[in-house]
């Protein structure tokens, strides 16, 4: 029997051989220095923060060299994959406003993206490789195996299926056809050609260069269902998808000596390996891997419930990705992740700790960047999926609600209040009677003067015609007529002689509107709320002081 008829045999389904693929996935018609990436996850639940990180890079680099990043899913282990898991996941990047050039979900031409529809391209290369006498079937049973590495346990040797003990690897075409002829079940292994003695270098873009020894596994590339096993299946899937670069975590750095062989053994050229360091996350005095099962901040559901924007995780992932981005976005306010040239050389190295209030003084940057119009139509969308109350406030209050989202927004130095579509409420919660009156907490601690000061300045001195300047300048002087020191010095001298400073007198007001010692320009708030609104709220403090 010849490696031919053997192939024949082994995989009697194959339709078209490995050339009919090299046809019908021709180069790609892309710019020279254009870069073909990929995001290609398991179906094994969410997409997660380590998910968008590797995804992040791949993104930036197809976009920044005029490039591809496809999505293609790794669904050939159907013992991990979760019902509806696909679907998941092209969902989860829709909804995050995250879109591929091409890939499941997006369409392209270089699919199926999906690797459990490639089956039969699968096979076509798996019987090239055993017709050169490359890769041969294993008859190996479960037990057997488990004996091996329960020996190799023992003696402490080296794990797997390599020289003495891949016991299928030598056997000769009448022991194989014996195998067959009894119906013994088999995979399909390659036939490694290396020596476990001899080194190879991983070019590694982020990570450098770094030695390690030569692949000499017989590794499974065709399970017993027909289906690939991963590192055969990306091996053929990044050659006929013409992918260039490959961002990975770095869990895969152990694998590469696999996949270098596999790449050899069927002549592809082998694309730019990128291995990304994982986010990590302080637990006691330890620091582990960010963990999609153990932490809530690894869902992407978190920051959503949050109200943190996508965009603004894209933030946190690019100040984690390039290590000046930050310096970069800080002295560009008015330009976006996409203006900035990512590479691959300034990455880290090591893992990244996870830093919740970096994230968040991230945000709070974004959202006061935000024109009041876009944080209006971003909290509508967080508060009709989690706030029934205040969505349909600012429903019923749009022009209001523009008004008081613009307040200190278009301004040099805008207010850094709001770090998530969650705080909107909180901030601006007194601007609005519904809830104002419906607050519990107690007022700040202050200066409190006679009612009668404070009505009398709203009613007979502030003017809402007035500008900026008019209003505290009539604030002031009104504050000096009532006892209140324009001085510093005076007031530090005799503090017993005067009811506060003009600033406890400001103070008083913002309280009475806010309940808070903290607010924005308070000539704004009572602009907008207005005078009767102001009257009904001193009333309310003298009330319940």
């Amino acid at each position: 029997m010849t490696n031919k008829e053997l192939a024949d045999i082994l995989l009697p389904n194959v339709v078209h051989d490995y050339k009919y693929y090299e046809e019908k996935y021709p180069d790609r018609n892309l710019s020279e220095g254009a870069c073909v990436t990929r995001f290609a996850p398991s179906p094994t639940g969410f997409v997660h923060l380590g998910s968008l990180a590797t995804s992040f890079m791949a993104i930036q680099l197809a976009k920044q060299t005029n490039g591809v990043c496809f999505l293609r899913i790794e669904d050939t282990d159907g013992k991990r994959t979760i019902e509806n898991g696909v679907q998941g996941i092209i969902n989860d990047f829709k909804n995050l406003g995250i879109t591929f050039d091409e890939g499941e979900g997006f369409g392209g031409n270089y699919g199926p993206y999906l690797q459990s529809e490639r089956k039969d391209i699968y096979q076509a290369y798996a019987k090239k490789l055993i017709e050169e006498g490359l890769a041969y079937p294993c008859f190996c049973t479960p037990e057997h195996l488990e004996e091996i590495r329960n020996y190799q346990e023992h003696k402490k040797l080296r794990l797997g299926y390599y020289k003495k003990y891949a016991k299928c690897r030598d056997l000769t075409m009448e022991e194989i056809k014996e195998h067959l002829d009894n119906g013994d079940k088999y995979i399909i292994r390659f036939r490694s050609q290396g020596n476990f003695e001899n080194k190879i270098i991983l070019h590694d873009a982020i990570k450098g260069d770094i030695e390690m020894p030569e692949n000499d596994i017989d590794d499974v590339i065709i399970k017993s269902d027909g289906l690939p096993t991963y590192h055969f299946a990306h091996v053929v899937d990044d050659h006929l998808m013409h992918t260039t670069h490959v961002t990975r975590g770095d869990e895969w750095v152990a694998s590469y000596p696999k996949h270098h062989e596999l790449f050899k053994l069927l002549g592809f050229k082998e694309p730019v390996y990128a291995h990304i360091a994982p986010i990590t996350i302080k637990e006691g005095t330890t620091v582990r891997k960010l963990s999609k099962r153990k932490d809530k901040e690894a869902a992407i559901s978190f920051y959503q419930k949050l109200g943190i924007p996508t965009e603004v995780i894209r933030l946190y992932l690019a100040t984690i990705e390039n290590y000046d981005f930050e310096e970069w976005y800080n002295a560009n306010p008015d330009k976006g992740i996409d203006d900035f040239t990512f590479e691959f050389s300034k990455m880290p190295i090591g893992g990244t700790l996870f830093d919740m209030e970096k994230l968040q003084s991230i945000s709070k940057i974004y959202f006061s960047h935000l024109k009041n119009y876009e944080l209006y139509d971003m909290t509508l969308d967080y508060t009709k999926e989690y706030d029934e109350e205040f969505y349909n406030i600012l429903v019923n209050n749009k022009e209001y609600a523009l008004n008081v989202f613009n307040i200190e927004r278009d301004i040099e130095r805008p207010r850094k209040d709001i770090a998530s579509l969650s705080d909107v409420k909180t901030e601006f919660s007194y601007m609005f009677n519904e809830l104002f009156y419906k607050d519990t907490n107690p007022y700040a601690e202050c200066k409190v003067c006679n009612k009668d000061i404070v009505l009398d300045y709203i009613n007979n001195v502030y003017n809402d015609t007035d500008t900026q300047e008019d209003w505290f300048n009539n604030l002031k002087e009104f504050a000096v007529e009532n006892n209140y020191s324009a001085d510093k010095k005076a007031y530090k001298a005799e503090p017993d002689k005067f009811n506060g400073m003009v600033a406890d007198f400001c103070a008083l007001l913002r309280i009475i509107i806010c309940k808070k010692n903290q607010s924005p320009n308070i000539y704004y708030l009572i602009k907008y709320l207005g005078k009767d609104e102001l009257v009904k709220r001193i009333n309310k403090f003298y009330e319940e002081r």
